[in-house]
């Protein structure tokens, strides 16, 4: 109501409004808004447990196929043209099952070592180890499928002639590099996703 003290009129001044609803003190936040920060985080690191698992699975399966194929190709040796090193694509094969053989087991080495330890082998570079991982399955991942398909041709031309222990070990062995190859491709979108989403927490 105005004032109307010594027969002049004064105006009124508004009190402000204050708004009850909002999002609450940034400094003091909601316990639920607390808790939901809490669950996306614990969210994240079971995410993350479950990559690191899948691809530890993958690269172990990689490790297993390229021995196999290292060995029976290694073993591959009957004489009488019948022996893998009288024949360039089997003596790639060979050279690039070993070759995965000694990635895959140093990853495996690691990622076994990292999850029974709780810690990351190479923490302080953690995004460069990301970029090896990477980079490093798909390098290995096209060396095998490279070999196994350079063989593949040779191994058709000789069961043509005679279809014998020689060209079924040579089939075993490109088999098992296929499956390596699958397991690295895998493995290597597991790691460019890894990399994509990189966190440092």
């Amino acid at each position: 109501m105005p004032d109307t003290t010594d027969g002049q009129e004064k105006p009124t001044i508004p009190t402000p409004a204050i708004e009850t609803s909002g999002t609450g003190d940034v400094e003091n936040p909601a316990p639920a808004a607390v808790g939901a920060g809490v669950s996306n985080i614990i969210g994240r690191w079971r995410r993350e447990d479950l990559r690191r698992k899948l691809s530890l699975g993958l690269r172990g399966v990689g490790l297993v196929c390229s021995l196999l194929s290292f060995i029976i190709m290694a073993s591959n040796q009957h004489g009488d043209g019948k022996s893998f090193d009288e024949y360039e694509e089997y003596r790639y094969v060979l050279a690039i099952a070993i070759l995965s053989s000694l990635y895959t087991g140093l990853q495996v080495f690691r990622q076994v070592h990292e999850l029974s330890t709780g810690r990351e082998a190479f923490s302080s570079r953690r995004q460069n180890v990301a970029i090896y991982d990477f980079f490093g399955d798909q390098v290995v991942a096209y060396l095998l499928i490279s070999a196994a398909s350079s063989a593949v041709p040779l191994t058709d031309r000789v069961r043509e002639s005679a279809d014998n222990i020689f060209t079924d070990s040579s089939a075993s062995a490109i088999s098992m590099e296929f499956l390596a190859f699958f397991a690295l491709a895998l493995s290597a979108l597991i790691s460019g996703y890894k990399l994509a989403n990189q966190t440092y927490i």
